[in-house]
């Protein structure tokens, strides 16, 4: 609600809001305590061929190896 007031949202909106955050408040008090969910991590895990193109030492692969491990790779996330 602070942040919405230094922005500069108009003061109707914000005795809206503030009315409408009484009534959530109000029934939430009232009803249990939801069952903890898991905590979700804040990013994706990492795809496998990442994994693998990290792992990789490009430098030890012939012109061929590494042609034939791109065609690999490619099939392995879907694409033909």
């Amino acid at each position: 609600m602070q942040v919405a007031k230094l922005a500069g949202v108009p003061r109707a909106v914000l005795a809206e809001a503030k009315a409408r955050l009484a009534t959530l408040e109000a029934t939430q008090q009232s009803k249990p305590a939801p069952a903890e969910a898991p905590q979700l991590g804040l990013f994706a895990p990492e795809h496998p061929v990442l994994a693998e193109l990290k792992e990789l030492d490009v430098d030890a692969l012939t012109p061929k190896q590494a042609l034939d491990l791109l065609y690999e790779l490619r099939k392995s996330v879907g694409k033909s």
